[in-house]
Formats: structure tokens, C-alpha cells, sequence
């Protein structure tokens, strides 16, 4: 696929276009996004993407745009995966619910420049070593064990990576945010706020994430301009989708085996291509094999299917419906003890917090017995409900509708 230099410039400056409009509009006043405008605005930039790849198939062929289409459905499910990771460091450091959205935003932009960088140099090492197929091949069959042997329990995942010990030791870090500062003056003294030190976790794990998706990408399409507009209209939006799916995250418990299927697939697809472009001396003499290559017609077909399947299960099974009320107990309660302080906000978590209790009380009779085993759950409950008759008490907050 051809495209000019004219073309290229007025995708990144309408890329960077719609990023700067996010902040201006959204972020940069400090709010909770009601689930009306995460769904408008999360509608929007789907619709942007489909539409740019309704171009593509137009002005490019029916090939091209089952690539994109194939490459934006993949990305914008490692994208959603992403998000578990996103939520369970947020919760760590801690980030008062109005001031998580400036937080997403710099890590989409940051994920955004460290994958740029990362499809350019696969486009270079691909261009100049066919064996690099072999490579990316490898390293998403090994993600996808690493899926499925890991796909339990985000709750155990700890924000205090390298990164952020280092900068603790070395730093002047403060405990308490302040705003949205990253930094504030604390003893007379300019240190930075913990604002700051999740904004490096979240650049940190970014990275990491790249490592996966990018070779996933290659693997439907080597079209540098594909790859890139694939990622980047994957990642646009992903902010309000957060705030829109934070609620549904837990519920997708088959959402790992979907992914390491697809990452399975691709992986496959790009050991098949390397073989029959190989020139590697030690495979087969240095001479191409005779292999069946996967079609891109059907593999977004096949990326397509495990999407569904994914989805439609995650939503139909008693435990997923179980895991979702538990999990948002337990940030519900976390969020009222630790995190939040505007009273009318923390009214709100509350009255959200009985409505998933009783969820869990019309749990069947198994999953309520696991519920009342998890003596952390437990505890943070009784807890929130204390705190919560001592506001009471002191008239910070309502008394709850029964």
C-alpha cells in the first residue's frame, strides 16, 4: 500500500489533533465522567476508526482493509486486557476517581510515541532479516502460555514495580496527592507527588505491553502505515472506554483464553510466513518451504469468532456474574475507606456498595459460600459499614435509601 508523505503527515496531525482535544475538553479540568459521556465519547471514536477503515477498504482494496480492521480488533482487545492492569494500579497508588482520566491520557500518549517507535524498528528488522517472523512468532506463542498459565488473579499484581522503588529511595516523594499536581511543596521542600510516580508505573508497564502487541500486529500486516494507524486508533478513546467497562472488566473471565487464542493463531500464522519466505542457512538449506499460509480474510474471521466467544461466555457464566459483584465490592470499599473524601461522591460508592452486596446475596448458594470464605472481603465490608455509621454520625453523609 502507497502512501505519500502528505498522507502520513495529516494522520499524525489529526491523531495528535484528537489527543489534544481529549485533554483540553475532558482532562484538563479535573471530573468523574458520568457513564453517558464515557459511552458518547467511547461511541465516537469507534466509529472513527471503523469509518477510517471503511476507507481504507475503499481506496486501498478489500485486502488492505480486512488487514486494518483484523489489526485494530486485535490491538483494541490487548487494549481492553490493558485496562485490568490500568484499573489494579490505579487502585494501588490510590488515584482519586476525578483525577484518573489525566493519568490514562498520559499513558495512551505515551503508549502511543513508545509503540511508534516499536513498529518502526520491527518494519527496519523485518525489511532486513526474515528471520525476525520466526522471532515474533515465538514471542506471541509464549505470550499466549504466559495468558493462560497467569490468567488468574489480577488482584495479586503490585504497582511497587523497579521503577517505582528506585524513585522512592532516590526521590523526593510525597505520600499524599495534591490535585492534580505532580509536584507540591511539602516541609518548604519541592517533592513530587504520588501523581507522578503512577504516571511512571503506568509508562513502565506501557512498554511492556508493546513488547506483545506489536509482533501480534506484524503478524496481519506488515503495512507500516496499517500497523500504525491499527495502534493508534485502537489506543484513541481507551480513556473513556476505562471509565465505560470498568464495571464489566471483572465479568470477562474468559477474556485471557480469548487472547492467548488469537495470540496462539498469529503466532502460528507468522512461523507459516517465515517458513515460506525463510532464508535462514540452518532451515532447509537456506531455501524456502512449502507451507499453507493463513489468508487475511481468514484471520479476522478467526479474530472475529474468538471475540464473540469470548464475550458472549464471559457474559453468560454464574462466574463471571460472581466475580464482577465481588471485585467491585472490594474497590468499592477500598475507594470509601482510603481514596475518596468528597462526601457526595463517597454517598454515591455507598449506595453502590449495597447494591452489589445484595448481588451477592442472590449469588447461588457455591459462589455466596466463597464469597463469606474471603475473609479480606469480609473484613473491608464490615469496615466500610462502620465508617460509614460514623459519618453518619458526624453528618458527612446521607443516610443510605434502603
Amino acid at each position: 500500500m502507497q502512501v505519500s508523505g502528505l498522507v502520513w503527515v495529516l494522520t499524525v496531525v489529526a491523531i495528535a489533533g484528537l489527543m489534544l482535544f481529549d485533554f483540553v475538553f475532558h482532562v484538563r479540568r479535573a471530573h468523574i465522567p458520568s457513564i453517558k459521556e464515557a459511552a458518547i465519547w467511547s461511541s465516537i471514536y469507534i466509529g472513527i476508526a471503523v469509518l477510517f477503515g471503511l476507507g481504507v477498504l475503499i481506496f486501498a482494496g478489500p485486502d488492505h482493509g480486512a488487514q486494518y480492521f483484523a489489526g485494530w480488533v486485535t490491538e483494541a482487545m490487548l487494549s481492553v486486557d490493558n485496562l485490568f492492569v490500568f484499573l489494579i494500579l490505579l487502585g494501588s497508588f490510590k488515584v482519586p476517581r476525578a483525577d484518573q482520566q489525566k493519568v490514562l491520557l498520559f499513558g495512551i500518549v505515551f503508549s502511543l510515541i513508545a509503540r511508534t517507535g516499536f513498529i518502526f524498528l520491527g518494519a527496519a528488522l523485518i525489511n532486513s532479516f526474515a528471520w525476525v517472523f520466526y522471532a515474533f512468532g515465538l514471542i506471541l506463542l509464549v505470550t499466549a502460555g504466559n495468558l493462560l498459565r497467569n490468567k488468574d488473579d489480577g488482584e495479586e499484581r503490585s504497582a511497587d514495580n523497579l521503577i517505582i522503588r528506585v524513585a522512592r529511595r532516590f526521590l523526593r516523594t510525597s505520600d499524599t496527592y495534591d490535585g492534580d499536581k505532580l509536584f507540591t511543596l511539602q516541609d518548604g521542600k519541592r517533592v513530587m507527588t504520588p501523581m507522578l510516580l503512577v504516571m511512571v508505573a503506568i509508562g513502565g508497564t506501557d512498554l511492556l505491553f508493546a513488547l506483545d502487541s506489536i509482533p501480534a500486529i506484524f503478524g496481519l500486516t506488515q503495512d507500516v502505515y496499517l500497523v500504525f494507524t491499527a495502534t493508534a486508533f485502537s489506543l484513541l478513546g481507551l480513556r473513556q472506554l476505562y471509565f465505560l467497562l470498568e464495571g464489566l472488566l471483572d465479568r470477562l473471565v474468559f477474556l485471557s483464553y480469548g487472547l492467548a487464542a488469537i495470540l496462539a493463531f498469529i503466532g502460528v500464522k507468522l512461523v507459516l510466513h517465515a517458513m515460506h519466505e525463510n532464508n535462514v542457512p540452518f532451515i532447509n538449506g537456506g531455501e524456502h518451504i512449502d507451507v499453507v499460509e493463513i489468508s487475511t480474510g481468514a484471520s479476522l474471521g478467526f479474530i472475529v469468532a474468538v471475540l464473540v466467544v469470548t464475550v458472549v461466555a464471559s457474559l453468560l457464566s454464574p462466574k463471571g456474574r460472581a466475580q464482577t459483584y465481588v471485585s467491585a465490592a472490594r474497590r468499592h470499599a477500598r475507594e470509601f475507606l482510603n481514596i475518596e473524601q468528597d462526601p457526595a461522591y463517597c454517598d454515591e460508592i455507598y449506595h453502590k456498595l449495597l447494591t452489589e452486596e445484595e448481588n451477592i446475596r442472590q449469588l447461588p448458594p457455591k459462589y455466596r459460600l466463597r464469597v463469606r470464605q474471603e475473609q479480606e472481603l469480609m473484613e473491608l465490608l464490615h469496615e466500610a459499614h462502620e465508617a460509614h455509621d460514623e459519618r453518619v454520625a458526624d453528618g458527612r453523609c446521607f443516610v443510605p435509601a434502603r
